[in-house]
């Protein structure tokens, strides 16, 4: 038999098998808070891990010079490991830093944001201010939970899905939620599978609004006696249950006075009504730390014109405009448009307008060839590329920006310190305590300062 002409597979090169167990000594943090070492000379990271310790893992995904696992076995613990407060933290996909001080978390989001923005960019702000802080577990004033029919076992599972896995695990616990939605939460799994409707459910969202609210989506219709179930879990609750059977606009309240849903700016005495569906921040304590924040990082004066780009149901700009400016809000969805100028009208303001448009595209000349003296955008993850561009060729003086993700951040960042922009300020939110996901607030203001650190 002729020898191979290629060159052979040394044993470390030999590839890892998905599910095989490896063990491996931490050395440092990613930027998502996975424990990092080397196995056989190749990266691998460790879902769980803290650096320093000393793991057994599995691996879930294997590349040639990179492996993901998660961790089955800490061997030698770290001094700073903690208990998760949550007995389905190492199966939900919701929370991946429970195992960590929250102060270490927090220290992880701020390193992760300031690498995006030294690699996509080269940035370094002229200040780095404070991380927001709200409380690390009992924040979340809403959540959306899956369900899924098991015919085999005629079940209906309720609860989130498993990390790296389409599974779900179901869920009687879930400290993160405001005590009313955990309370929710505990007792829904069961009523929900004495539904005759259950086979045919969708998902169910939960908000902790002044009134709670339960929004069930099925797809099958309810029985008179589904309809008294939930009735009932509601009145035991103090919520109000809202079903919805087919598109938005058959959304009805079923229990209580169908009270429409609202949250309450106390630092500013406003009151934002919302339909079950739009967009809301999760975290009450960060959200108004945010938005006080936000105005005095822009500083608004009398009369300025302030562009609100995702302006939602008005969550900055009917802050903005009690502090004297004139605010126009532009938001892609039209009946949160609406709502905006409902929610300006309930709080007896007359000059914030508001108005319809697709912000993924390039913004319309009447609003892009007006004088702005300042803008805040607050963008889904993809950022905002076009509109970032066009502020900058409007010469906006200054660009607040609000980011749920460091990448896209970093990207827009680049884009305006080309076009003669600074990042004034920059800082983190914990906005989502216990997991990877980091949201951040910049200050962009038009010039450059002789001893500004950055690179176009």
């Amino acid at each position: 038999m002729k020898a191979s002409r290629g060159r052979s597979r040394q044993p470390s090169e030999a590839p890892a098998a998905i599910g095989q167990r490896v063990e491996v000594e931490l050395e440092r943090l990613s930027h998502d808070g996975r424990g990092i070492g080397r196995w056989q000379g190749r990266t691998l990271f460790v879902d769980g891990g803290l650096a320093g310790e000393r793991v057994s893992a599995r691996v879930i995904k294997a590349r040639s010079k990179l492996i993901e696992t998660r961790i089955d076995q800490v061997l030698q613990p770290s001094a700073e490991r903690v208990e998760p407060a949550c007995r389905h933290a190492a199966l939900c996909g919701g929370c991946s830093l429970q195992h960590m001080p929250h102060a270490m978390q927090l220290q992880v989001k701020q390193q992760a944001l300031a690498q995006q923005l030294q690699h996509f960019a080269g940035i370094q702000p002229t200040h780095w201010m404070p991380p927001l802080l709200g409380p690390a577990y009992g924040y979340r004033q809403r959540s959306r939970l899956a369900v899924r029919w098991d015919r085999k076992r005629a079940h209906l599972e309720v609860g989130y899905r498993q990390r790296f896995s389409n599974d779900l695990v179901e869920v009687t616990q879930c400290p993160i939620l405001v005590p009313e939605l955990e309370a929710l939460v505990q007792a829904l799994g069961q009523v929900l599978n004495a539904l005759d409707a259950r086979p045919g459910l969708g998902h169910v969202e939960l908000i902790a609004a002044q009134v709670p609210v339960m929004l069930i989506r099925h797809m099958q219709p309810m029985s008179p006696q589904d309809l008294e179930r939930l009735r009932e879990l509601a009145v035991q609750h103090w919520a109000e249950c809202w079903l919805l059977p087919g598109a938005a606009d058959t959304l009805h309240c079923i229990s209580g006075e169908g009270v429409v849903p609202a949250y309450r700016l106390a630092d500013q005495d406003v009151r934002l009504e919302f339909a079950p569906g739009d967009f809301i921040q999760v975290n009450a304590a960060v959200n108004q730390q945010m938005i006080n924040q936000a105005l005095q990082w822009l500083a608004p004066q009398k009369d300025e014109r302030i562009l609100d780009l995702f302006c939602g149901v008005g969550n900055f700009s009917l802050p903005l405009a009690l502090a004297g400016a004139l605010v126009t809000g532009i938001e892609g969805d039209e009946q949160m448009v609406l709502r905006a100028r409902r929610n300006a009208e309930n709080n007896n303001l007359q000059s914030p307008h508001f108005f319809q448009a697709d912000l993924s595209k390039q913004l319309d000349k009447q609003w892009a060839e007006t004088h702005w003296d300042a803008a805040l955008l607050d963008p889904p993850r993809d950022g905002a590329e076009l509109l970032v561009q066009t502020l900058a060729q409007a010469r906006v003086d200054r660009i607040l920006y609000v980011s749920c993700n460091p990448a896209t951040l970093a990207r827009d960042a680049g884009l305006l310190t080309a076009r003669g922009y600074r990042m004034e300020k920059v800082g983190v939110m914990d906005m989502f305590a216990q997991t990877a996901h980091v949201e951040a607030m910049a200050l962009f203001v038009r010039g450059t300062r002789s001893g500004s650190a950055h690179k176009a």
